[in-house]
């Protein structure tokens, strides 16, 4: 790993980035029935080896590396992508606690701290996943297409650290002055 890079932003974690960004794109427009044809169903194998298998493994590769608040998102994402794609076509119930569960671990990986970039994707995607649970628990479609565009802005937003990382573009978000005449002291 490059010396001038951080640890949240060396080539491991652009991978876990680019894994994560891809299987919530593949997730979430599978949810949303944008593409007309494509269905959560869809998502399974990219699910499986992209967000299952490689992004584990980049989550072994971050912790190697010392970057601890990575690489425990990636590997436990990693495993709970593996288990969602190898149990799909569980009953509404069993998906529910399912997606639920899950939903829990991104809460979790959202209140840990990291990078900005980071915690975004992780509340967008704990949004997401609390609203596929209640879908699921409900059999509403309604919740499961909006918690779909959610998963969606997730991946997105992981897509752009990803690239970011590569381009050298800002990733750290704006902040705002406390008001007006206040200055900061240090």
């Amino acid at each position: 790993m490059d010396k001038d890079v951080s640890a949240g932003s060396g080539i491991t974690a652009v991978i876990g980035r680019l894994a994560l960004g891809i299987t919530l794109l593949a997730f979430g427009l599978g949810h949303t029935a944008l593409i007309d044809g494509v269905s959560a169903a869809d998502a399974v194998s990219i699910a499986q080896y992209v967000g299952g298998i490689a992004l584990f493994a980049a989550g072994l590769m971050a912790l190697r590396g010392g970057d601890s608040v990575g690489g425990t998102a990636f590997s436990v994402l990693g495993a709970l992508w593996f288990t969602w794609a190898v149990s799909a076509g569980a009953s509404g119930n069993e998906a529910g606690f399912f997606l639920l569960l899950f939903a829990l671990v991104a809460l979790s990986l959202t209140l840990a701290g990291g990078e900005q970039l980071g915690q975004v994707v992780h509340g967008l995607f704990f949004v997401a996943l609390l609203l596929m649970a209640i879908a699921e628990f409900a059999g509403n479609d309604g919740f499961a297409k909006v918690g779909g565009w959610f998963a969606v802005a997730a991946g997105a937003v992981a897509w752009y650290a990803a690239t970011a990382a590569l381009a050298h573009w800002p990733t750290a978000l704006p902040r705002r002055a406390a008001g007006r005449g206040v200055t900061a002291t240090g």
